[in-house]
């Protein structure tokens, strides 16, 4: 462990040259050491001259025991005692000031300091060589051969210069090696001396780390600034994960003229989100969709939670669940009282299959306990010795007990401390990190486990039910994000189609992507609503109905709510995204389900409805959404219309310029904007 955490790679002898090529003075050669450190995840480059490594009158060391420090005495034109006759401070530290030593274990040998006023200028000058940097902000690494190899670090900001590292002594591949594991590299393709340094990882654990950071609203100066880039770059909490998740570490972040910013092609979105560039010309194949008549909205009724009696009705003597269309119906609409989510939600998701018995339910449960703890055990026997070896494992358990102890601790099941329902809220992520090694942990995978776990009140239980439920949400947490972009792409599609004045005034303002609807897409409105909200919202959404990505139109009914606002205020970029962002615990679910429900009838009545659209929604699979029907349900839906063979077209007035989202389903869409 180095200061503040661990040594991944080190290695001595290597230089700086103190004059560049073109200076006529004596070149002055400053040897130190090179250091990669993971410091609670994130990892760090650092360098330092042998004179300006420690204090030069003392330092302290974790002793072997790590339960007492160690002063290694030191006078100046002596050289360091060894470490046998280091002596052993009495009082006992604190883990974290543990944590902060410098281990003992191999030292490299250092230059005796000597008395003098000359030494102190020796040591001034060189302690300016030394520098730090996160591997998040480096951009390139540029390797030049002068019979010994020097390294040129190339940072993100313009305006960050370090000087070359030159290694007489070799280790620069073992650097480079090194920082492979915890980075892609890639050659440039103009230069082979040049290699591109991406941070996927970070960058997706960045930004869900700002995803769960409340307190996050410093971006709103850098806003002003440039809107668009410093949205994409990390307002909202969210964004930056679209934005470093995606770019190829030589896009330049360049502050763009006013009249600029509005022009994607510029921006570069077609680098960052593959599928959203804007092409000149026509795609053949691609249905272009037209400005069209929904007709009115119908009014939609619903109706009290399906109580305990009503559910075990809906069960015949052997446990078998009756009528599960129609029951899924009465979810729908009003969703379930409290009592009964525990069993219910298991159907829900898919742990317990509709047509189980009691008996057949009693032995899955016996086989997934059994199940659950080997996989449990996994991660419960691991030593440290072998944790210390197992970076990911560290890394997912870092991430774990960082968010579980910040995830829902209002809620009276997580609330206070040493609760043990935060050690289950560990153990199921943890033993998660066993069943999916490919994904492991990903923070804000927490918030969609924690009201699973409430209602269970098992982790058994629990983990299996989030097991479907992630089975559901995958995508949106794996680095391509595929997932994501598609939903993104998909909202945006399906908000044209309702209100195109509305999208043609986010787009006017550089918002016609929808990114400040990212966190509800990525959580399920975890952080928007309520808690009890989260657990109606979520057991209707589990039901199907009453179409496929019924989400999507939950957002769109949110903005159709705020619409009026956002346009009558004359909203900015800036103001969009902080009137979307300060609605979270503000929204009314039930108005929110109203709405929702009302667009998605008035969608499907639609007679010439686009094919992309049907696509989105499922109406092309009539049979896996029935329809709610009856009085009992609200107003009959209509008649599924035909798939139109016609060409049709969005147009907002503006230049025509044909923008291709990438397919889904099968499912092209080409737009005029």
């Amino acid at each position: 462990k180095a200061r503040g955490g661990v040594v991944l790679f080190e290695h001595e002898g290597v230089f700086i040259h103190s004059n560049t090529e073109d200076s006529e003075e004596q070149d002055l050669l400053v040897s130190g050491f090179l250091r990669i450190i993971d410091k609670d995840g994130e990892i760090i480059v650092e360098y330092k001259p042998l004179e300006d490594t420690v204090d030069p009158s003392n330092m302290l060391c974790a002793g072997k025991d790590s339960s007492s420090v160690m002063e290694w005495a030191h006078c100046p034109g002596e050289e360091r005692s060894p470490p046998q006759q280091a002596v052993v401070l009495e009082q006992q530290q604190s883990y974290e000031t543990e944590w902060d030593m410098i281990n003992a274990v191999s030292f490299p040998k250092r230059k005796p300091c000597s008395n003098g006023e000359g030494a102190l200028n020796h040591t001034h000058e060189k302690s300016k060589w030394s520098f730090t940097f996160s591997v998040w902000d480096l951009r390139s690494v540029t390797v030049k051969e002068e019979g010994w190899s020097r390294l040129v670090f190339g940072m993100k900001e313009p305006p960050t210069s370090l000087p070359s590292l030159h290694f007489h002594q070799g280790g620069s591949e073992g650097f480079l090696d090194c920082l492979r594991r915890y980075t892609i590299i890639t050659e440039a393709p103009d230069d082979e001396t040049c290699l591109l340094v991406s941070t996927p990882n970070r960058a997706l654990s960045q930004s869900f780390e700002n995803l769960l950071d409340d307190n996050n609203y410093g971006l709103v100066t850098k806003l002003k600034k440039d809107p668009y880039v410093t949205t994409l770059g990390g307002f909202s909490k969210v964004t930056n994960y679209i934005f470093d998740a995606f770019r190829g570490p030589e896009l330049e972040q360049q502050r763009r003229p006013h009249e600029e910013v509005a022009d994607l092609d510029i921006l570069g979105l077609g680098e960052v989100i593959p599928g959203l560039e804007i092409n000149q010309q026509e795609e053949p194949g691609f249905e272009v969709i037209t400005r069209m008549d929904l007709g009115a909205r119908p009014e939609v009724t619903r109706r009290e939670p399906l109580s305990a009696e009503d559910w075990a009705k809906h069960q015949d003597q052997e446990g078998r669940v009756k009528n599960v269309p129609q029951l899924k119906k009465i979810i729908f609409k009003g969703g379930l009282c409290h009592a009964v989510r525990k069993e219910a939600w298991k159907f829900l998701l898919g742990y317990y299959t509709w047509d189980s018995t009691y008996d057949e339910r009693k032995g899955q449960q016996r086989r997934k306990t059994d199940e659950y703890f080997r996989m449990k055990l996994q991660w419960k026997s691991v030593s440290e010795e072998q944790e210390r070896r197992n970076s990911r494992l560290r890394d997912c358990r870092s991430l774990i007990e960082k968010d579980v102890n910040r995830t829902d601790r209002t809620n009276r099941f997580y609330e206070g401390i040493d609760n043990p329902g935060l050690v289950l809220l560990h153990d199921v992520l943890m033993t998660y990190c066993m069943y999916d090694f490919d994904l492991g942990y990903v923070q804000g995978m927490s918030d969609l486990l924690s009201p699973i776990l409430y209602v269970m009140d098992n982790e058994v239980d629990a983990f299996w039910c989030f097991v479907s439920f992630m089975d559901q949400m995958h995508q949106n947490f794996e680095e391509p994000m595929q997932g994501m972009k598609t939903q993104l792409i998909q909202l945006s599609t399906l908000l044209r189609l309702l209100d195109l004045a509305f999208w043609n005034y986010l787009e006017s303002q550089d918002s016609g992507y929808l990114y400040f609807c990212f966190r509800w897409l990525l959580i399920r409105f975890k952080r928007e609503l309520s808690y009890p909200d989260v657990l109606r919202l979520w057991e209707v959404m589990w039901t199907g109905l009453p179409c496929q990505n019924f989400h999507l139109l939950l957002c769109c009914a949110i903005l159709d709510s705020e619409k009026r606002k956002i346009m009558e205020e004359n909203y900015g970029f800036n103001e969009i995204l902080k009137h979307i962002n300060e609605l979270s615990m503000k929204l009314d679910i039930e108005e929110i389900l109203h709405k929702s429900e009302a667009i998605c009838m008035q969608i499907r009545s639609c007679k010439e409805l686009p094919h992309s659209i049907s696509e989105i929604l499922g109406f092309n699979t009539e049979s896996e959404f029935p329809r709610l029907e009856g009085r009992e349900f609200g107003t009959l839906d209509s008649p599924q219309s035909p798939i139109p063979t016609q060409r049709q077209v969005f147009s907002n007035g503006h230049n025509r310029h044909y923008r291709e989202p990438p397919t889904h389903n099968g499912c092209k869409v080409a737009f005029i904007s």
